[in-house]
């Protein structure tokens, strides 16, 4: 690229997150407080942020295990929920919380609401973003806090980690298994697929677009570029100025982007263990279709729905049994890189 269109490209892009962030502040009025606890954040404190709409099923293990990590406290936005979920919420003395009835297609699937609870509460800490159906791990987890992490992500001039989604899912039709709020969820959902991963660099925003797993092979396997992007940047040191473009999938400015070495090192990274295959997933699809609010174009995606609602059964022979993160890291799924 000459450097004429490579200033053109940062002058478009400057714009677009001028606009987003602007679209944010419009989008704050559709949010209504329920809880505001926000004054108990400490200068120090790892914040989370989630927009959810009935997940109770899944939040109590999503806030033990963060809060394992090193989570102080969450950020929440309540889109309607109708099973539980917000009041459950609001006991919650670590969590602030938000509910909106608008539409959260409209909302860029949530992102913008976040957004400005981000601007306001978030800039100076590191921020996790995440669905409630994602547990983020990273190495030695298990052993060293989310503190010691962004310390050492701090000492190298990093602001942003980045993290393969993995989903997870069990053996036998999705609805044939017990699941009850509060069960790990993955002594159900311990299969994946380890092997199917394809990548590439995007030249826009220079994020990386990956494409694989279980979905890719049982659902998109005739149209494999439909397939969902399973590459993030869920974990990112806030600044007032930075936005994220598509879901967690990409951010401005463009840099935050870089969480992968090009001069064949490896960069540390992790993984979102991906909780979307418990069996609520029958009764969720036949929703998520109705409501269309989970696709940009969502009619392309009835396929994809009718498929769920009919209880399938994920696993097949090549269907690899998780054990742990150095497990995944073997596989070249995340890695420590520098980070020991």
């Amino acid at each position: 690229m000459s450097w004429l269109a490579e200033a053109a490209m940062v002058y478009r892009l400057r714009w677009k997150r001028r606009r987003l962030l602007f679209r944010a502040f419009r989008k704050r009025r559709q949010l209504k407080p329920v809880i505001n606890r926000t004054h108990q954040i400490n200068p120090d404190d790892i914040i989370a942020a989630s927009t959810v709409r009935n997940e109770l099923v899944r939040l109590p293990h999503f806030l033990e295990h963060h809060r394992d990590l090193g989570v102080n406290h969450f950020l929440f936005v309540d889109n309607a929920s109708d099973d539980g979920t917000q009041e459950y919420l609001s006991k919650q003395p670590d969590v602030s919380l938000w509910s909106t009835n608008s539409s959260y297609k409209q909302s860029r699937f949530g992102v913008d609401w976040l957004t400005w609870l981000q601007i306001k509460y978030a800039g100076g800490h590191w921020c996790l973003m995440l669905d409630a159906d994602e547990i983020f791990i990273y190495p030695h987890h298990d052993t060293r806090p989310l503190k010691a992490l962004v310390e050492w992500l701090d000492r190298n001039d990093r602001q942003s980690f980045g993290a393969l989604m993995l989903d997870m899912y069990p053996k036998g039709p999705v609805k044939s298994h017990i699941y009850a709020p509060g069960d790990d969820p993955f002594k159900v959902l311990c299969w994946f697929d380890g092997g199917n991963y394809v990548m590439q660099k995007q030249p826009k925003l220079e994020n990386l677009w990956i494409q694989g797993g279980v979905r890719a092979r049982k659902f998109f396997g005739d149209n494999p570029r439909r397939a969902p992007t399973m590459g993030k940047t869920p974990l990112v040191k806030w600044n007032k100025r930075f936005v994220y473009v598509s879901s967690t999938h990409s951010l401005l400015p463009r840099w935050l982007n870089h969480v992968y070495e090009e001069d064949g090192g490896e960069g540390a990274s992790g993984i979102l263990l991906h909780t979307k295959f418990l069996p609520v997933i029958v009764e969720k699809s036949s929703e998520e279709k109705e409501r269309q609010e989970h696709f940009a174009n969502s009619a392309l995606y009835d396929g994809y729905y009718d498929a769920l609602k009919d209880n399938p059964d994920l696993w097949c022979e090549g269907s690899t049994q998780y054990i742990s993160w150095r497990q995944l890291e073997a596989m070249g799924l995340m890695s420590r890189g520098n980070w020991v």
